[in-house]
This record gives C-alpha cells, structure tokens and sequence, in this order.
C-alpha cells in the first residue's frame, strides 16, 4: 500500500542536507517546522547580519538555496516536494509550506543531485578555465529560467570592472565598525558550528589573484595554487525583475540549481555577493550585463587541480537548533539531537 505521506526520518535527512546550502558568512538563517505530512520554512531574524545584510535579502536567498537543496533530498527519497511559497501574508517569516506526493519512480540524475549537495564547497582560490564550458552554459540557463531568474555570463574583460565594483564596496564597508565587527564575529576561529572557518579562507596573495572576492581576514595560509597566476574562472551574474521577497527567494534556488549542477560537472564554485550589497555597486553589474534587471550574487564558475585534498565541509548547526517537530494542538518542540 502507497504511504500516504513521507515519514518523519526520511524529512529529517533532507533537511539535514538542505542545511547543507550555501549561506551569507554560514549564518544559516532557516527555521524548519515539522509537522503531520507538512514542513513548514522560516527565515530566522536572529540570524540575519544586521550590516552586511541590513534588508534580510542575502538571508531569503539563503533560504531559498535551502528550499531548493530539500526538495532535490526529497526527491532522491522518492517524493515530490510541492512548495506554496507566502502562503500566510500576515507572517513575513514564513517562506513555505511543503506537502508531499510520492514519485512513481527516482531517477539516477536525481541521486546525483543529492550526491553533489555534499561534494559541493565555497571555493575562494583561483580556479583554471572551466572545461566543456560550451555544453555546461547553456543547461545553467535552463536552470535559472526555470525560476524566472536571468542568468548573465560576464565578458572575460569584465575583471577590471568587477575589481571596481568590489573596491567600491570594500571602501564603504571600510568605514562601518559594525561591519568590521560582523566579519570577525563569523570568522573567528572558534565560531564552531556557524561562520566561517580559517580553513576555507584566503592569504592576501591568493585573493589578489581572483580580483574581486570579499576580503576576510586574512589566514596564514600562503599562497596555494601558484600555478594559476591569475583566476581563469567565468563569471554569472543571477538577476531578478525587482527586488521583492519573491524574488530573493526565486533567486536563491536558481542559485541551487546552479551550483549542484556544476559540482556534477565536476567544476568548482564560490558565490560573490558582496558587490550587488550596494546601490552603486550594483549598477557597475547592471552596466556590465547590459539589463534592467536587478543583480543579486555572482558566482566564479571554473576547475580546481585535480590532485588537491578535497576541503573538509564547512560545519553547520545540529538539526536540533533548526528543526522543530510541531506536537498535536499547535505546539511545537525542538527535534532531539540525533
């Protein structure tokens, strides 16, 4: 007999992959709810970057790469995710509602989908040129287009212009105290489960070779990869008609997409976002792709040597400080630490 609805451990491990989606600094800014055959979405306020991200908009398309990242894990579990995204005006925290339909049937492209949500990582270095760009371009379009999201590929040219618009931002961010506070709170060593560990930063010298990266501090690491004496990665630029809530959300799962795509190519990835923070430095992009449509993150796109370690997976939060189960009544309680 068809189950009617998915059980609870089979939700729990795709949420726990879900939380597996990239976020501003690993602020993981998601709340899951978890009741009888629903899974309800909330961005966390607790968890927004009060300065780096004063609109919560890097925090909804955070959410929305996690939306995405659940239901490609629900998939491979052999259900349907079906999302009504805003489904309580009212309550602007609420992002999505969840019911589930079982598949007839999970294919091998699916699986791997879920595979590649954990071989995928932030990778700040250098990267060599993409291979098989030409076939790989094209399918990251029909991603984005898929969620009403455009998707731009910057002129190799484009460097000199990128490096301004993150200098531009940089200078602004240069005089916010609390910005500067806010980046050495997330990156401290010691941060544990959240923020982002020295591992997966950058020396000075290896951030002056891809130009327009955010600068963290800086580690102690030297200067890896010196074959590549100057980043050789594509560059996308993820854009929407406007900046509403829908749109950040839309954009955060094109930006899944994305990116689980090109871990299955086997290609590299780091997000950009802080140059589309600013006004201005979001009209250098508008500029560059030659649109109206407002920028959100960009994202390097290219090949790391082959014979490197694979990085460790940056933390995350248990799943009992982001899932609840909601009891009978309409109460809800913390899910217990596996």
């Amino acid at each position: 007999m068809t189950r009617a609805t998915a059980d609870t451990e089979t939700v729990a491990k795709a949420i726990r992959l879900a939380c597996r989606a990239p976020s501003l600094h690993n602020s993981q800014p998601w709340r899951w709810i978890v009741g009888e055959g629903v899974v309800d979405l909330f961005v966390d306020h607790e968890r927004i970057l009060r300065s780096a991200d004063r609109s919560g908009r890097e925090a909804l398309i955070s959410c929305g790469a996690a939306l995405s990242h659940f239901r490609i894990a629900m998939a491979a579990a052999g259900w349907k995710a079906n999302a009504d995204t805003f489904p309580t005006p009212a309550e602007r925290d609420h992002l999505a509602s969840l019911d589930f339909s079982p598949a007839e049937y999970v294919t091998a492209v699916e699986r791997d989908r879920a595979e590649a949500i954990l071989k995928r990582r932030t990778d700040r270095l250098p990267f060599y040129a993409p291979t098989h760009w030409e076939v790989i371009e094209p399918w990251l379009r029909n991603v984005a287009d898929d969620m009403t999201v455009s998707l731009d590929l910057l002129p190799d040219d484009a460097r000199p212009a990128l490096a301004a618009a993150s200098g531009l931002t940089e200078s602004v961010r240069g005089c916010d105290a609390y910005y500067d506070d806010e980046m050495r709170w997330w990156t401290d060593a010691f941060r544990g489960y959240q923020g982002v560990p020295p591992s997966a930063l950058v020396s000075g010298a290896e951030r002056e070779r891809v130009g327009f990266n955010r600068t963290f501090p800086a580690t102690q690491c030297g200067d890896r990869r010196p074959d590549i004496p100057t980043d050789e990665a594509k560059v996308l630029v993820l854009s929407t008609p406007e900046y509403t809530r829908a749109d950040a959300l839309n954009c955060g799962e094109a930006l899944s997409g994305v990116l689980i795509e090109c871990t299955m190519a086997g290609l590299a990835t780091c997000t950009v976002s802080h140059i589309t923070e600013l006004k201005k430095s979001r009209a250098v992009i508008q500029e560059l792709t030659g649109s109206r449509a407002l920028p959100h993150p960009l994202v390097r796109v290219g090949n790391a040597p082959v014979a490197e370690n694979i990085p460790a997976p940056t933390p995350r939060l248990p799943l009992s400080a982001v899932m609840q189960m909601k009891l009978h009544e309409g109460r809800s309680a913390r899910c217990p630490q596996p």
